[in-house]
């Protein structure tokens, strides 16, 4: 057997956290449907997420509702206004 142990790992060395943490698996499926629901808009998008942006802010709702994640403010996980928006609002007022 190697120094590195059985599986080949080095024993001195500490894992590092994810930059954000870890949550909760979904083991009792609270939010399967808004999974499932992005999972499908990503298939018949072609795999381009941009377009299943209101999927995945659904699915992230649900999660931090079920405390299955900590509770964070969408902004900052980047779902603010679309540009687009602000500036279709301003031509509709003049």
């Amino acid at each position: 057997m190697s120094a590195g142990g059985a599986f080949g790992g080095n024993r001195g060395l500490r894992p590092v956290p994810p930059e954000k943490g870890i949550f909760p698996l979904d083991h009792l499926h609270e939010c399967d449907l808004e999974k499932k629901e992005y999972l499908d808009c990503l298939k018949t998008s072609g795999h381009q997420s941009e377009k299943c942006k209101q999927f995945s802010k659904k699915y992230l709702q649900c999660r931090m509702e079920k405390n299955l994640m900590a509770k964070q403010d969408l902004s900052e996980l980047g779902f603010g206004k679309p540009s687009g928006v602000e500036a279709s609002v301003g031509n509709e007022v003049s």
